[in-house]
């Protein structure tokens, strides 16, 4: 079963739920008040292995104050 995230616009608590698939649209309970959760977009992070063998974020760019992909070097 897929892992849904949930925020309570009650209470502001963000909480993880495990639950089948035809419940994903669903309201879930919330741990701390009990009102119903509303679902929210999970955020992922994607890594890959450069030439180096070492670990590199993939895809999304980089912000607007350069063109590098690598946001270590960000000075802002």
């Amino acid at each position: 079963m897929p892992i849904y995230e949930y925020v309570c616009n009650d209470c502001d608590t963000k909480f993880e739920k495990i639950r089948p698939v035809s419940l994903a649209t669903e309201p879930a309970p919330c741990p701390l008040c009990s009102k119903d959760a509303e679902r929210i977009l999970s955020r992922f992070a994607c890594f890959s292995t450069g030439e180096d063998g070492r670990m590199a974020p993939v895809g999304g760019g980089s912000c607007s104050s350069c063109g590098s992909s690598d946001c270590s070097s960000c000075n802002m």
